[in-house]
């Protein structure tokens, strides 16, 4: 190629424009052929809550898988027809066990996140009047793969 017509305006100006099309054709290269990994695919699955005694606050347990490659992260919950919903986690001190809140949960990619009743699950604070088999929405909000929307089936406690 014969640069020579070239005022050296043009010629400082073809060096960044000539490496950023190599960079876009690389980077092309390198998300079409799979390399670049999927983002944080999140499916909840298993959702059940406790059936409370009358009006107490209960708790609601979820199986959340990522089939991303790139790892997720639970950050927070709501029950919309409930007082309130929050991440919490059961500790064990002494025999005795106290709940403690949490701010987010890790959701690994190509794992799964598995709550109960002795580690991680979301306290339903205030929740309406509930019967067995009875369905309470609750949204699960991701850092990356953002709100999902899902019905948590009223279970017997021990169940």
């Amino acid at each position: 190629m014969n640069f020579s017509g070239l005022t050296a305006a043009g010629r400082a100006a073809l060096v960044p424009v000539l490496a950023c099309a190599v960079t876009l054709g690389g980077l092309g290269a390198w998300t079409a052929s799979g390399a670049a990994g999927r983002p944080p695919a999140v499916t909840v699955e298993d959702a059940r809550v406790l059936l409370p005694f009358g009006r107490d606050d209960t708790a609601a347990f979820f199986r959340v898988r990522n089939d991303g490659d790139v790892d997720d992260e639970l950050v927070g919950v709501d029950a919309p027809t409930a007082g309130g919903a929050m991440l919490s986690r059961t500790v064990v001190k002494k025999g005795a066990g106290t709940m403690q809140m949490v701010r987010s949960a890790a959701v690994p990619a190509g794992g799964t996140l598995e709550m109960s009743p002795h580690g991680l699950d979301v306290m339903v604070s205030a929740p309406p009047r509930l019967r067995l088999g009875d369905r309470l929405p609750v949204v699960l909000k991701f850092r990356g793969a953002g709100a999902v929307r899902v019905e948590a089936e009223v279970v017997r406690p021990g169940s």
